[in-house]
């Protein structure tokens, strides 16, 4: 799915960073950060569809890079 925000991440160690998946106006799925993404901000999970899956050897995605999501609907 296409990224429509930037993330930051550093090489290393794999991340799932909260993200929200949505349709644009081309009709083509694309994902975005919901924001910081502390485990104390419980505002970023509630806002969450999905996880945005960055394996360890990525480093930082600039917008409009392919990027792996997990729906959350699967387990609820």
């Amino acid at each position: 799915v296409k990224c429509s925000t930037e993330l930051r991440k550093s090489p290393g160690r794999m991340d799932f960073q909260r993200g929200v998946l949505s349709m644009n106006e081309a009709g083509e799925s694309v994902v975005s950060s919901t924001g910081a993404q502390g485990s104390g901000i419980l505002s970023s999970l509630a806002q969450a569809n999905c996880f945005i899956v960055l394996s360890s050897e990525q480093g930082k995605v600039p917008a409009g890079e392919l990027v792996t999501v997990q729906l959350f609907d699967q387990y609820l």
